[in-house]
């Protein structure tokens, strides 16, 4: 297929998978007449896999991502559905990387391919669509590059995203912007103690920042650490581990825990949860999707070398989501703390006892000192998202 060119689907159920030399993020929307999603339900990817009459499925290692169509239930009144890509790997763009859509029947044969021409600095596109007209289902090849991102696509789209909805229009279309001037370097440190005496660990929240001299810290909201021993920097390797209980009116509840990776411009450079279980050339590692938090000990565990860290990461979020949609209000506990990785012994321990009715917790940060120390801080901080996309702002906000 070239941009532009339809045929019409011979098969009530189509698959369509986007392949290409790197890992690409496929996902997909159900779109109105008027263009629009009806809500955030109708986007479909990979923390969000199913929808009505739409499905995303994971290739798995080398495989591709693909968006299945059965347009025999898609609800009355949608009458396209876009199917978009990005690069997985964060800033990427699709220069030099061709990209090759391929649309399938039920039985799996290829009823069409299309590979989008002349991919610049996009980071985002809208591959193909598959669209109603007079009554039959046929598909379009696209090819439209946005170079801001899957979050100008869903913007264009009616989705609501945590990030900024400013220049969502098509990449050809846009004027590249001059970059913001960075912030001074200490923005990107925790503010220092006041002049008077840190306050101990039962001090008011907020009072100052303690080391680890006397043994394990339980921090509240707003309270430091410096995981500094007998004046010398805490070993290297770490465990955040997170848990959490079932709800108190029964049914599992589905938190995933979560680690995003900034640079010293608060500029997001990659997140580690359930999907993605390794991240930096594995200096950060997760243990795995936990779907009830049924069982003692923590739920999900995510293992941070400190020392492999590239100099480029000054901090990292961690954060806690419902992806079930329940609200942490109906979270028995939850809870972080963080271990030395080699004995297993607790170190810092921070009790969420005030939930809010979101979705979605900021439970603590670590930041890299100008020293080279690191300093963990309770957070408690409440947002409505779903899933780990939906923080990277406010967690960038957080630092």
């Amino acid at each position: 297929m070239t941009p532009g060119s339809n045929i019409p689907l011979s098969s009530a159920r189509v698959t369509v998978d986007v392949a290409a030399p790197v890992r690409l993020d496929v996902s997909g929307l159900l779109l109105t007449a008027d263009g629009k999603v009806r809500s955030d339900d109708d986007f479909i990817f990979y923390n969000q896999p199913a929808g009505p009459g739409v499905t995303y499925t994971s290739g798995g290692g080398t495989a591709p991502d693909a968006i299945t169509v059965d347009t025999s239930v898609v609800p009355p009144g949608i009458e396209k559905i876009v199917v978009t890509a990005s690069p997985d790997a964060a800033g990427q763009t699709f220069q030099g990387i061709e990209p090759t859509a391929t649309v399938r029947d039920a039985g799996g044969s290829v009823l069409a391919t299309f590979t989008p021409p002349q991919l610049g600095t996009e980071t985002a596109l809208v591959v193909v669509e598959v669209y109603l007209r007079n009554g039959a289902w046929k598909v379009r090849a696209v090819g439209q590059g946005y170079a801001d991102g899957l979050a100008g696509i869903a913007t264009d789209f009616g989705v609501s995203v945590e990030e900024p909805a400013a220049a969502s229009a098509p990449a050809a279309q846009r004027p590249a912007q001059p970059p913001a001037a960075p912030p001074s370097p200490a923005a990107t440190a925790v503010p220092p103690p006041p002049a008077a005496p840190p306050a101990p660990p039962a001090a008011a929240p907020g009072a100052g920042k303690v080391n680890l001299d006397k043994g394990r810290v339980s921090l509240r909201k707003n309270e430091t650490v410096s995981l500094v021993k007998g004046g010398r920097p805490l070993l290297s390797q770490v465990k955040m581990g997170l848990g959490w209980e079932p709800a108190y009116r029964g049914g599992d509840i589905d938190l995933d825990a979560s680690v995003m990776a900034y640079g010293p411009q608060r500029n997001h450079i990659d997140s580690c949860y359930f999907g993605k279980l390794s991240i930096l050339n594995g200096a950060v590692k997760h243990s795995g999707d936990n779907l009830t938090g049924e069982g003692a000990g923590d739920d999900e565990v995510i293992v941070v070398d400190l020392g492999r860290l590239p100099q480029e990461v000054t901090g990292l979020v961690f954060t806690v989501n419902s992806f079930s949609g329940q609200k942490f209000t109906d979270v028995a506990k939850a809870y972080c703390r963080l271990l030395d990785a080699a004995s297993g012994e607790e170190l810092v321990r921070f009790d969420l006892t005030n939930a809010e009715a979101q979705t979605g917790v900021l439970m603590a940060k670590l930041v890299r000192q100008f020293s080279g120390e690191w300093d963990m801080t309770a957070l408690g901080d409440f947002v409505k998202s779903r899933t780990v996309r939906g923080m990277v702002k406010p967690g960038a906000g957080a630092l």
